[in-house]
C-alpha cells in the first residue's frame, strides 16, 4: 500500500533549459529512435539491463541486504528505473524493496521562470520515509538541480536516516555539489549534446541516445 498525494491526469518530462532532465529525457511522442541520423546508442538493452542488475547489487551490498530502505523514483522515467531496481532487488533477496515515486514541482528553483507545471505522481510506502535508507532514483544527472529540489521534498514527507541517489546516466556538468552513489554509466558529455533515455514503460524500447541539443 502507497500513501498517495493528489496529482495529475499525466506526467510530462521536465525540458526546463539548465535542469537535469533538460537535455536528458523529453516525455514526447518525438523522442528520436537510435535509428535516426544525429542520434547514436551509448547503451543498449542489455546494458541498461546490467547496469541495473549492478545498481542493485551495490545497493544491498552498501545497505547490508536492503533493511530499511525505500527507493523513490523522481517522474518519469526515474520511477519506472526504481520500480525495475525494487524487482531486481526482489530476485536477489527474496523480496522486492519497498518503491514510490517523488514530485519534486513545487520545489523547483525555475518555478517563476516557467510557471505553468503540471503535478506529477507522489506516492509513498505505507511505511513512511522516517527512519529508512531513501534512495532517490532518475535516470539523468546533470545539473544536480532536480536532485536538490528531491531532497526538498522529501523534507516535506519525513526524516530519513540517510539519502542516497542512483541514476542510469551521469553526464557531468554539475551546477551545484551533488554526486551519485550508484552510477550506471558516467557519460561524458558537451553541453550542446542531448542525452535521451528511452525506456520500454514509456517509449516502447530501451536505449540512451546521444546527439545534438535542439535549437
Amino acid at each position: 500500500m502507497c500513501a498517495m498525494r493528489p496529482e495529475p491526469g499525466h506526467e510530462p518530462g521536465d525540458g526546463a533549459p539548465g535542469t537535469d532532465s533538460a537535455l536528458g529525457n523529453l516525455d514526447r511522442p518525438d523522442n528520436p529512435s537510435p535509428h535516426e541520423p544525429g542520434w547514436k546508442a551509448v547503451l543498449t538493452p542489455e546494458e541498461i539491463r546490467r547496469a541495473l542488475s549492478r545498481i542493485a547489487h551495490e545497493i544491498l551490498e552498501r545497505t547490508h541486504g536492503g533493511e530499511g530502505i525505500v527507493l523513490l523514483g523522481i517522474p518519469t522515467r526515474g520511477v519506472y528505473l526504481a520500480r525495475r531496481l525494487a524487482a531486481r532487488i526482489g530476485e536477489f533477496e527474496g523480496a522486492p524493496a519497498p518503491v514510490g515515486s517523488l514530485d519534486v514541482t513545487m520545489h523547483r528553483d525555475d518555478l517563476r521562470l516557467r510557471p505553468a507545471r503540471a503535478l506529477q505522481r507522489t506516492e509513498v510506502p505505507a511505511d513512511g520515509v522516517d527512519g529508512k535508507i531513501v534512495v532517490l532514483v532518475d535516470d539523468v544527472l546533470f545539473s544536480g538541480r532536480t536532485v536538490r529540489a528531491a531532497l526538498d521534498a522529501l523534507n516535506d514527507l519525513g526524516r530519513p536516516r540517510s539519502v542516497q541517489l542512483a541514476v542510469l546516466v551521469d553526464r557531468g556538468h554539475r551546477e551545484l555539489p551533488i554526486r551519485a552513489d550508484y552510477v550506471g554509466k558516467n557519460l561524458p558529455t558537451a553541453h550542446r549534446e542531448a542525452v535521451r533515455v528511452l525506456l520500454a514503460e514509456s517509449d516502447g524500447e530501451d536505449s540512451v541516445l546521444l546527439g545534438e541539443r535542439d535549437q
